[in-house]
């Protein structure tokens, strides 16, 4: 077989799963094959996507991203951040009212799923409002709200104050390959 053909044959099983792909649809059928209804307010646009508004399972997972390297996210994949306002000894939210509904709190729960971090570094403060959030490293931890995929880091840097966290508790710093924020990498 000559090198055309080998790479010939991969291509078109690419492009013949991107067309079944394009041919599922997330509404349903109409009459006559018409469009029919949309999905449910709140539904994950992309089929297989997790909803950014559904809360996650309680937990926190180490994964690298391609350009700022490790860092946490929730058990959906979307990053986790902290904020250089709060305090670690003793641990303090001080990111509270409209603030709280920007940087959502990681909410802590009975059975915390804790994938490649040190768990002697995981612990939980009680905020003002009575509800438990996850701390790492003695911060408490937050997802963005804007951030519509996991992966995205829309965050970083927001004013000068928050940053996606590493599995050490320690803040992500931006680097010159800033176009690839929001690749998640294995």
């Amino acid at each position: 077989m000559n090198p055309v053909s080998r790479s010939v044959i991969p291509l078109t099983l690419t492009l013949a799963v991107i067309a079944s792909i394009a041919a599922c649809t997330t509404g349903t059928a109409g009459p006559n094959g018409t469009p029919g209804a949309a999905p449910a307010a709140g539904a994950a646009e992309i089929p297989g996507m997790p909803d950014p508004s559904a809360e996650p399972a309680p937990g926190l997972t180490a994964v690298k991203l391609f350009d700022l390297g490790p860092m946490v996210t929730d058990t959906n994949g979307f990053t986790l951040y902290r904020y250089d306002k709060d305090t670690v000894n003793p641990p303090r939210s001080n990111c509270t009212g409209t603030c709280a509904r920007t940087w959502l709190p990681a909410k802590a729960g009975g059975d915390l799923v804790v994938t490649g971090i040190d768990r002697a570094l995981v612990g939980t403060v009680t905020r003002d409002d009575g509800t438990d959030q996850v701390t790492l490293a003695g911060r408490p931890l937050y997802r963005y709200a804007k951030d519509a995929m996991p992966g995205n880091t829309d965050g970083q840097g927001a004013d000068d104050a928050w940053f996606p966290v590493k599995p050490d508790g320690t803040k992500v710093l931006l680097t010159a390959d800033t176009w690839q924020a929001d690749d998640l990498g294995i």
